[in-house]
């Protein structure tokens, strides 16, 4: 991931999804269905709904779903991503059948559609198409040569010795900047190096195993290829040690750290930062933004410290398996095995349409989009979600007047900020342009690197322009939505328009429990540990008084201890202060939510509709949002990596703070779900 996106915050771990295709009454209002919103079946009116609501509400889902042999988890973002899946490979089937015009979105699609399916090409190939990279790896004799293969690998999207990236500055929005990070690691965190408990022990001994794997395939024998892996796995270590841990990159001040090219040389010895530049395709940028500079000091440190041998090494490794996935069987087999099986549990792969599919999705996301939002997105679910964002603006508006913790002052600002988010729904206004990319319908691999090259010059191109507000982060066919502070916009696309977040035929209650959270929860972002550190211009920029911030500080470390103290897999417990923000857009999603809900015909009544309240209606919606089950691997895995906390507690540990709640089940105090009004946490 680029620096420059480090901080876009999302409602979800990305998956794909599928667009709303509902039917509308017109005047937005419910129409008459037999289809059950809130269904019984899933539920296990056995537990009490004041002891764990969300087993309540998603039990007996959870007792019967079986998650899919060739994924790590499932769930209702999973549920809707399958579906995508499924109607991506129709467009692409069609694509490749079709005789589309040569450089139509048709037949881009097609051509890589076919190259990626061509399995007996692929394997009969085998490491061939990365012999140009690897040979000018092996040519390399000088730090100088080592230093410009990095840069070149960089230029084409693959390797990442570090990270390299075009986007706002933080301080000044509407000035691109060139961004360097740390990188370099085959583990997930600096942790899973120097950990002393015996799953993290037993990683190690598994990538070491894989780095070995890797290298026998390539052509070493086995004693070579083991000896190589203990330098290879030495090198990656000294990188872990200078790394910052997921909680420290959390912090965007921390990560702010503007240099000139003459004062990061003196930092870095051995580095020459302006022909790093040049090679970079960056000539002329005198100012970089670093975000983790003591990575940058080792960096330098080991390119005299350690063999010029042992770098290269590295890098042919570090090359070839990132492109396993698009080689032949027994390459793509070992990467699965230890990235897939042995770290996430997933038991098979994908069949190779969907691994293609994916890919595809990657690489011409927008490309792909527009032909899933011609097939798939109906312009009135883009009106409807409009109408829901500005209510829930407007509920926002509200409950900001109303804090009591927070002075007059800091409430203008605030509200300023909220006034000016941009708002986006369904697919860009501008579709990205790839008539500039070559795809061919028989080289998957060089179909893969040519559009990895594309994007590394289409971001290279915004250096020296206006910062382009217009540009999404995620494709249509995404179920997601996320927030971004440099640009201070909601976005939501197609995908998330679908049940169980939205529905025409839906009740308010539902529609405000699912859609209606996640718009608040992105609305949150804005106002949660990070974004609260962004103005409403996007800047990185603070405008609380002291005394407020203060106090919220105190409400957000409320947040985080609640969440440290719940558990996963019986004894691993949520890291609340990893999960903060998104503890926080939860709380304060469904808070934003609830409140334009009672706005609302339905949130005003008593009307039950299967035996439930509006309100009851509205919190069942919020459960089922969250339903979901995962590998014991996987979830050990997020954990350590992810901002998100389980769907259990992301259920259960907004609700066990908000009254209406309360009123809603009759939790009461010995309830499971009950805290005393002293200890919860009240924020937004």
């Amino acid at each position: 991931m680029r620096i420059a996106n480090l901080l876009l915050s999302s409602v979800a771990v990305g998956t794909l999804g599928l667009a709303a295709s509902c039917q509308s009454t017109g005047d937005g209002t419910a129409a008459k269905s037999d289809f059950k919103f809130i269904d019984r079946a899933n539920m296990d009116t056995t537990v009490k709904a004041t002891d764990n609501f969300f087993l309540y509400a998603n039990g007996a889902w959870l007792n019967t779903a079986k998650i899919p042999g060739d994924r790590s988890r499932w769930g209702s973002f999973d549920e809707l991503g399958e579906r995508t899946l499924n109607d991506l490979h129709t467009l692409l089937e069609d694509a490749a059948k079709s005789n589309a015009a040569e450089g139509s979105k048709e037949r881009m699609a097609g051509d890589f559609y076919k190259s990626g399916m061509d399995s007996v090409t692929i394997d009969k190939a085998g490491i061939t198409p990365l012999k140009p990279v690897l040979d000018r790896i092996s040519a390399i004799t000088n730090t100088q040569q080592l230093m410009d293969e990095i840069a070149m690998e960089n230029t084409q999207g693959v390797g990442g010795v570090f990270s390299f990236g075009v986007g706002p500055d933080d301080k000044n929005v509407t000035k691109e900047i060139c961004q360097f990070g740390q990188g370099g690691l085959g583990l997930s965190t600096k942790d899973d190096y120097f950990a002393k408990d015996a799953r993290s022990a037993q990683i190690r001994e598994k990538y070491l195993l894989y780095i070995q794997q890797i290298l026998q395939l390539m052509g070493q024998d086995e004693a070579t290829a083991k000896a190589n892996a203990d330098k290879i796995f030495k090198l990656e270590t000294a990188f872990a040690s200078a790394s910052l841990a997921p909680v420290e990159m959390r912090d965007p001040q921390k990560l702010y750290n503007k240099f000139d090219l003459a004062t990061i040389n003196k930092m870095t010895p051995g580095m020459d930062w302006k022909v790093l530049m040049d090679k970079l395709k960056a000539s002329g940028q005198d100012t970089v933004l670093v975000g983790m500079p003591k990575f940058f000091v080792e960096f330098a440190k080991q390119l005299s410290a350690t063999p010029i041998e042992t770098w290269k090494l590295y890098l042919s490794y570090n090359f070839t398996s990132d492109m396993a996935p698009y080689l032949s069987k027994d390459f793509s087999d070992a990467r699965f095995n230890f990235y897939s099986k042995e770290l996430r549990g997933i038991e098979q792969q994908q069949p190779r349409w969907k691994r293609v599919n994916n890919i595809i999705n990657n690489a011409i996301g927008e490309q792909l989009g527009q032909l899933y939002v011609d097939k798939h997105f109906k312009p009135e679910a883009k009106q409807r979600m409009l109408e829901l964002v500005n209510n829930l603006q407007k509920a926002f508006s509200e409950r900001i007047n109303g804090l009591d913790w927070m002075s007059e002052a800091t409430k203008q600002k605030g509200l300023a900020k909220l006034n000016t988010f941009i708002k986006k729904i369904g697919y860009p206004d501008k579709w990205k342009d790839y008539s500039t990319l070559k795809i061919v319908p028989n080289n998957y691999v060089q179909n893969v690197l040519n559009a990895s090259a594309f994007e590394y010059n289409y971001m290279m191109n915004k250096l020296g322009k206006p910062v382009d507000k217009t540009e999404w982060g995620m494709t249509p066919q995404t179920v997601n939505a996320y927030y971004n502070p440099a640009f201070n916009e909601i976005v939501f696309p197609a995908a998330i328009l679908q049940f169980p977040f939205f529905d025409f035929n839906a009740d308010d209650a539902v529609n405000y429990g699912g859609i209606g959270a996640v718009i608040g929860h992105e609305m949150t972002h804005g106002f949660d540990d990070q974004g609260a550190q962004y103005d409403a211009d996007g800047n990185l920029k603070d405008w609380w008084t002291p005394e407020d911030k203060t106090k919220f500080t105190e409400r957000t470390q409320r947040v985080v201890h609640q969440f440290d103290a719940y558990t996963v897999l019986d004894s691993i417990h949520v890291n609340g202060s990893l999960t903060q923000g998104e503890n926080i857009a939860d709380l304060g999603g469904v808070t934003i939510a609830y409140t334009a809900f009672k706005k609302t015909k339905q949130g005003q009544s008593n009307e039950l509709i299967d035996g439930f309240t509006p309100d009851q209606r509205f919190f069942l919606s919020w459960a089922q949002v969250w339903r979901g089950k995962a590998k014991p691997e996987t979830s050990m895995e997020l954990i350590k990596t992810d901002p998100h906390s389980p769907g259990i507690w992301r259920c259960n540990g907004p609700l066990s703070n908000f009254e209406p709640f309360y009123k809603a089940f009759g939790v009461k105090e010995g309830d499971k779900m009950w805290r005393a009004d002293s200890v919860r946490a009240k924020i937004w």
